[in-house]
């Protein structure tokens, strides 16, 4: 194993390592606080140990002891994203290969950016409050003082107290509950997590949560208003898991189950160990839904199982599950749909490689994250610059059969454990001895370590693409006499969108909506497509509408663009950032803080 060492973490990752850690939390809604207790089973690496230091940001530290006896703490410099790392001395030394437990009591800060804390209007129910957390990538720290880095893989163990009227559920198996014996308008919850996983997977909700049967090792958890609807549309869960399984072996986390949360929630989903978070914006008919949960499933291997090193490396994480995801679809739909994915991938990376800057040291699959916070370098570059290569090596290496038998027995050798770029292609040349030739002609420096788009494109299948491709064009090209709408059009229009390079012009724009009446589909990603292409075309009227879909939600791939179009129309400049304003305490921290950006609003 390459020695470790993590630019977004503090921690003391030659000294010791986290193997397991216990959690008691109160969870209080009136403060916006976790009141916690964590006992870290540390194991210790080097002889003459006396001294750790952990990742903290933004917490209150009331108390440390190790074994049980008084410790002593400080907590270091604040840096500017990284929070303030925790150093703390023991009153005794220690030998490599010894254990000791670090027990710490503390408190989370209410501007926790791991938490987000809803009022009762801002749920579907409207009559209680929400808590949901967020730690990737390195937010655990604001929840939890601990080696928050993904080098470091340890089980755990909760108990989570909140109002009893209220459900807590965990990035782990549940394990019963009972009265709070201290409080009885209160009920413990309790956790465990058998699977070594890091420390950004773990993850908490709280709310006024129900539940349904939707296969034989799957619940889908929601609020009671939307919870049937979710049933339904998440139905499919058990054979994607099964085919997943087909693919890249035994699923080791026992319970898959999936949980909507409110709109607020920015990302499409979370990959949180037996406990999917996803955005409810993929209810609704939406077909990406299916996307979005073959994606999380297929993190329980990529990601969660095998784990990028740092996350410089994050592509591993990422590029992989993409591939194996587009595998599923393989499998479940046809060799055509997944083409078609590629496609649809390739035009978002071209969109991310151009906001960020063809030069742009970000646009590298493997990033230099030195000082770089890692919520500002996030995009889609990781997953599809990732996956372009591996598609690429798939070409190159005999198929999707021959390449998935890689993934499957690098999967298996990796497992538990966390990886880098460097380990990964080793294993690479390895497994596919007898091709190595082949292997060094890849232009391994162009794809790994220089920004823009990747040196070769693939040449994927353009079956499905062609009818949206022609559609777009009978667009571009059209005097406005009627086109004639035909079954499910508004679908291949909101594709069709990504085909077409320019703007079209708004009388045209103004005639696809005569023709598709694309104003009232619910379907979420049809109608960002849709919107876009209206504020492009400087159409006044979509302005108010483009702005109540980037608040209505707060799904991070719909709100920042609706934001940055809308504020690109010069006329409707300042209306983006005063509705942006008006609405940023409903917004999740990182969201707004990256909306603000978008904005250039200081502070």
């Amino acid at each position: 194993m390459t020695p470790v060492s993590d630019p977004s973490s503090f921690s003391s990752l030659s000294k010791c390592a986290t193997k397991h850690l216990n959690l008691i939390y109160h969870v209080d809604f009136e403060r916006h606080v976790l009141k916690g207790k964590v006992a870290l089973t540390v194991e210790v690496l080097e002889d003459k140990f006396s001294s750790l230091t952990l990742d903290s940001k933004d917490l209150k530290i009331f108390k440390v002891s190790a074994n049980g006896q008084a410790a002593q703490f400080a907590l270091g410099t604040k840096h500017k994203f990284k929070g303030s790392p925790l150093e703390i001395t023991l009153p005794f030394e220690l030998s490599r290969g010894q254990h000791v437990i670090v027990e710490i009591e503390y408190e989370t800060s209410p501007s926790a950016t791991a938490l987000q804390w809803l009022t009762p209007k801002q749920t579907a129910g409207k009559k209680h409050p929400y808590l949901f957390s967020q730690c990737q990538a390195t937010h655990c720290r604001t929840m939890v003082p601990c080696q928050d880095t993904p080098s470091v893989k340890h089980t755990y163990y909760a108990q989570v107290s909140v109002p009893r009227e209220l459900v807590a559920l965990m990035s782990a198996l549940r394990d019963g509950q009972e009265p709070d014996p201290s409080d009885s308008s209160r009920v413990i919850y309790r956790f465990r997590q058998p699977v070594s996983m890091p420390s950004y997977l773990i993850a908490i909700v709280v709310g006024a949560l129900e539940s349904r049967e939707i296969g034989p090792r799957s619940r889908v958890w929601s609020e009671k208003e939307c919870v049937d609807e979710a049933a339904f549309e998440f139905s499919e869960t058990e054979t994607m898991l099964k085919t997943a399984e087909s693919l890249a072996g035994p699923y080791v986390w026992g319970q898959y189950d999936v949980l909507v949360l409110p709109p607020s929630f920015p990302y499409g989903g979370m990959e949180n160990p037996c406990l999917t978070f996803v955005t409810p914006t993929v209810l609704a008919g939406d077909r990406s839904l299916a996307g979005v949960i073959a994606h999380e499933i297929s993190h329980s291997w990529t990601g969660n199982l095998v784990t990028n090193r740092t996350w410089e490396h994050f592509w591993l994480n990422e590029g992989h599950t993409v591939y194996i995801e587009r595998m599923i679809a393989r499998c479940m739909e046809s060799e055509q749909l997944r083409q078609f994915k590629g496609i649809g991938g390739w035009k978002e990376l071209q969109e991310s490689v151009k906001q960020f800057g063809a030069n742009n040291v970000l646009t590298n699959l493997v990033p230099n994250l030195h000082e770089v916070d890692t919520d500002e370098a996030f995009s889609l570059v990781p997953y599809e610059k990732g996956f372009a290569l591996l598609y690429h090596l798939e070409e190159l290496m005999g198929g999707p059969e021959v390449f998935m038998g890689f993934v499957k027995s690098y999967i298996q050798l990796f497992a538990y454990g966390s990886v880098t770029t460097e380990e990964w292609k080793n294993y690479l040349f390895t497994y596919f001895k007898d091709k190595v030739d082949i292997l060094n002609k890849v232009d391994w420096n162009g794809w790994m370590h220089t920004p823009g788009m990747p040196p070769v494109k693939p040449q994927y299948d353009t079956t499905m693409a062609d009818a949206c491709t022609a559609l777009c064009q009978r667009w571009v090209k059209v005097s406005l006499s009627p086109i004639k709408p035909h079954q499910s059009l508004s679908q291949n229009v909101s594709v069709s969108s990504a085909y077409c390079q320019e703007p079209l012009p708004l009388s045209h724009v103004k005639k696809m909506q005569e023709v598709y009446q694309l104003n009232s589909v619910k379907n979420a990603e049809v109608r960002f497509r849709w919107l876009r292409i209206c504020v492009k075309a400087h159409w006044e009227e979509a302005v108010p509408l483009a702005l109540k879909m980037a608040t209505e939600q707060g799904r991070m791939k719909f709100t920042r663009p609706l934001f940055k179009e809308v504020y690109n129309f010069s006329k409707y400049s300042d209306e983006a950032v005063k509705t942006f304003k008006e609405h940023r305490g409903a917004l999740h921290p990182v969201t707004a803080m990256l909306v603000a950006k978008d904005l250039k609003i200081d502070g």
